[in-house]
């Protein structure tokens, strides 16, 4: 009975447990709770996974409604691959959640804080998992507005300004999202995203169906924070609590990344999208200026997770570059690289929330000396900025692989020079970083710094270790993702 329903309480579970863990009123009880919760979720994302890529896609109907007249769960090759990121993220994120919230958030507070980290679980799962454009945006809705409480719980007082910049072009983004469905359902008169995809494909010709594409495709790029949508996040990521950064750098762009796929490939279709809407020329061009803006500003960067914000940018260019392609090779690499730099970026953010537990700050600065006094740590950070660079043996090599052979497939070998242009920025920005821990001094109080405790080191390393496991051993990520690929380009899976 429950393997029947684990679509349901995959969303319903951190649902309900949000407000329980604000009824605990204590950080360590509402703790426990979180981190029980997100390892549900990751037992049941696995199985939904495994299970599709054996079976195929699962339909479920909620209160026994069918499709299109009631709400429909939806899991395919595609979104079962993003609910294992999120819900793998989760875990790993709330068990460094523990030290580090307690030393950053009062007591009074740190319920709130995994009240609204559950909510912001529930949220980014629901977009993923529903079958339905309106509950789409519902559930986007649900996650923003966590998000902006997760923010703002910041000890910096920007991070109240933060989140009012995110809670502003969020809500433009999911404004125009909002726009766009009203504009389908007013065309077709059904939300279900199957119908949707159906119907659409005899209204081509449809103004009001040319302009619904053009309001979910700015939304979704200023949810996703594709350049110049992108000016949101480098403050979100900056001046959140560190722990809350790792969480939100490694889910939530990948959801808004999913969710354009959806609208792009699975309702539009990619024949409309690519062929009769200049879709692919306008990601093409935007892609390439995120890398290179986004990695170029890295460079002068002094705060680390600005730093890393901005490398964020960059690869996001990266994923709609392969999207930008809609080839088979090119949703591969645009999909395997969500899960690729869910694992590289969680485990840098988690590495600074270490540095910032023993040193107060992220800047460069803080940095210098570490190598000696925080070996763990600054080894954890080199292996990430490997990652980050696409060094062979890592998963950022395995994604840069495949965007490089799908620009070759194509023919565009510029843009292949690009791509390895753009990992030359990352070698100087991820320098900076190397070249303070290990070549430079500490001095006063800094030499005296500790290495981090066991429960911020255990959980940057498991993302730390499983980029390089992933990126030797890709039968999972790869073959997920070819599978998702196929099934958006309408070849099956």
């Amino acid at each position: 009975m429950i393997a029947n329903n684990l679509p349901a309480l995959q969303v319903i579970i951190p649902l309900l447990a949000a407000p329980l863990a604000l009824m605990l009123r204590r950080g360590s009880l509402s703790h426990m709770l979180a981190t029980l919760v997100s390892v549900v979720a990751l037992v049941i994302s696995y199985t939904l996974l495994q299970t599709v890529l054996a079976d195929g896609p699962i339909s479920y109907e909620m209160g026994g409604w069918e499709p299109p007249w009631g709400i429909e769960y939806y899991v395919d090759a595609l979104n079962a691959f993003v609910l294992l990121i999120v819900s793998l993220i989760s875990t790993v994120v709330i068990l460094a959640a523990r030290t580090s919230v307690a030393a950053e958030i009062a007591e009074t507070k740190q319920s709130l804080f995994y009240t609204a980290y559950l909510l912001c679980l529930a949220g980014l799962l629901g977009i993923t998992i529903t079958g339905d454009a309106f509950n789409i945006f519902v559930f986007l809705e649900v996650s923003s507005l966590s998000t902006y409480i997760l923010i703002s719980l910041g000890k910096d007082r920007r991070s109240l300004t933060a989140a009012l910049q995110y809670l502003i072009m969020g809500t433009i983004g999911a404004t125009f999202i909002l726009i766009g469905v009203g504009m389908l359902y007013m065309s077709t008169g059904t939300l279900n995203i199957q119908d949707l995809a159906l119907r659409l494909g005899d209204l081509t010709d449809s103004r009001t169906v040319a302009a619904a594409f053009a309001f979910i495709a700015v939304g979704t790029s200023l949810k996703l924070a594709l350049f110049p949508l992108h000016l949101w996040l480098p403050n979100a990521y900056t001046y959140a609590p560190p722990v809350a950064s790792a969480f939100l750098a490694a889910t939530a762009t990948k959801v808004g990344v999913y969710v354009m796929l959806r609208f792009f490939f699975t309702i539009f279709g990619a024949e409309y999208s690519f062929d009769i809407m200049p879709l692919g020329f306008m990601l093409l061009i935007l892609s390439l200026c995120a890398i290179f803006v986004g990695s170029a500003v890295a460079i002068y960067q002094d705060n680390v997770k600005r730093l890393l914000a901005y490398s964020s940018v960059a690869q996001i260019g990266y994923m709609m570059l392969g999207i930008s392609f809609a080839t088979q090779t090119g949703l591969t690499a645009a999909i395997l690289h969500l899960f690729n730099h869910a694992m590289m970026k969680g485990g840098l953010f988690l590495a600074l929330a270490a540095l910032f537990y023993r040193t107060g700050g992220t800047s460069v600065a803080n940095f210098r000396g570490l190598g000696k006094t925080m070996p763990w740590t600054m080894m954890a950070v080199v292996l990430g900025g490997l990652s980050l660079i696409g060094v062979p043996l890592t998963v950022g090599f395995v994604s840069k692989w495949y965007l490089v052979l799908a620009a070759l497939e194509q023919g565009m070998w510029p843009v292949a020079v690009f791509v390895l242009l753009g990992s030359l920025l990352a070698v100087i920005y991820i320098w900076k970083l190397v070249e303070a821990a290990y070549f430079q001094t500490a001095e006063g109080e800094a030499a005296n710094v500790k290495e981090a405790p066991l429960g911020l080191l255990i959980p940057t390393w498991i993302l730390i270790l499983a980029s390089i496991y992933f990126g030797i051993d890709t039968s999972l990520t790869v073959g997920a993702a070819e599978q998702a690929a196929a099934s958006l380009l309408g070849m099956g899976g």
